[in-house]
């Protein structure tokens, strides 16, 4: 694909990374409300913000398609812990933010409340997914709007806990309210790009790959694109607001690990990399070579010793940050006078020299 132009004919599936080591059924994507607070913070706009990503934080989370009733009325199993043994953008995210709310999430895997934000993210995402099911000549904004009641109901009967979102709201004034938000954050879409002229060649694509004496790295790539040359564009939609340039790196090493893992696959180096603010009305884009992704491969190696080495310790050090304030884990955590669950993992006495806990390491 050209750097000043998207693809605008039908691309060649045959060129689409899409592994074969992915799962049979890749169970729908659940917000991080960590992320979104993150990205919250970049912008100061908190109730914006927010991020898909894979199901790891969410002990409540139903099987997708089950009754509500049914979904709700049994409690949830909890899994047994185990030793972390793959990493994705998000969890990774965790780590370098506080080595606690990682084993929170991952470890102990404790619940999390729905959010707002991250919710309608989620929502908006199916919305943009399912629009490209129509020709491309009725991918209007009109028709795209229509699908949000509709998704929102799958939404709900997948994910039965939702509905906590809204029950103190008994007249719908608020969830009409936040429904009409993801209305207009789909139409903005249209002002970013033409769907008329896209013909993604995946969208929401499981992607996996394992790096050699390294972690198996995973992701859920919102939507990709070949060129009829061959060249790949991977692009990710935000509901939140564009970052200001210092925080920006953030959301730019989560594309470029797709981009490595799409390069690990195919043995490609993505063309493009594009992330869609659909809260400001922004595209960002960036084109890696193969150096970036290099750098970004030695950047998790280190990351992934300190998780393999915190595993093995039991030592996982909180880092205070004026994103504590969003994390649903303070009365378990020590800076708010809170004791962590009692580690469900064996332990090892924690040699000196380790790697520092949640550091990226030199690149």
């Amino acid at each position: 694909m050209a750097a000043s132009a998207a693809p605008t004919e039908a691309p060649a599936p045959a060129a689409v990374p899409n592994p074969s080591t992915a799962p049979d059924a890749v169970t729908a994507t659940s917000p991080s409300v960590t992320e979104a607070a993150t990205a919250a913070t970049s912008t100061g706009e908190a109730a914006e913000a927010t991020e898909t990503s894979e199901t790891a934080g969410s002990a409540a989370t139903a099987a997708a398609g089950a009754p509500a009733d049914a979904a709700s009325a049994a409690p949830p199993v909890p899994r047994p812990a185990a030793a972390p043994t793959s990493l994705s953008p998000s969890r990774a995210g965790d780590f370098m933010q506080c080595p606690l709310l990682y084993r929170f999430r991952v470890i102990d895997r404790l619940p999390e409340k729905p959010s707002e934000a991250a919710t309608r993210g989620t929502l908006v995402h199916a919305v943009l997914e399912q629009l490209f099911d129509a020709p491309a000549g009725e991918r209007t904004a009109p028709r795209a709007r229509a699908l949000v009641p509709g998704q929102w109901d799958r939404l709900r009967e997948s994910r039965p806990e939702l509905a906590e979102l809204f029950a103190d709201d008994p007249d719908g004034q608020r969830l009409a309210r936040w429904l009409g938000e993801a209305e207009r954050l789909v139409e903005r879409w249209f002002t970013l790009e033409d769907p008329t002229r896209l013909e993604p060649a995946e969208r929401e694509l499981f992607v996996e790959a394992e790096l050699e004496s390294g972690p198996r790295l995973r992701g859920i790539i919102d939507r990709v694109d070949v060129a009829p040359t061959g060249e790949v564009r991977i692009v990710d939609y935000k509901t939140g607001k564009a970052p200001r340039p210092e925080y920006a790196e953030g959301a730019l090493f989560q594309m470029k690990f797709y981009a490595l893992v799409v390069w690990r696959l195919k043995g490609v180096v993505p063309r493009r990399l594009q992330l869609v603010y659909l809260g400001s009305g922004e595209v960002r884009t960036y084109d890696p070579v193969l150096a970036d992704l290099e750098r970004v491969e030695r950047r998790l190696r280190a990351l992934w010793d300190a998780i393999c080495e915190a595993t093995e310790s039991g030592e996982w050090r909180p880092r205070p940050t004026k994103l504590c304030g969003w994390c649903d884990h303070q009365a378990h955590c020590p800076e708010f006078g809170g004791t962590p669950p009692p580690y469900p993992l064996p332990v090892r006495a924690r040699e000196s020299g380790g790697v520092p806990q949640g550091r990226m390491g030199a690149d």
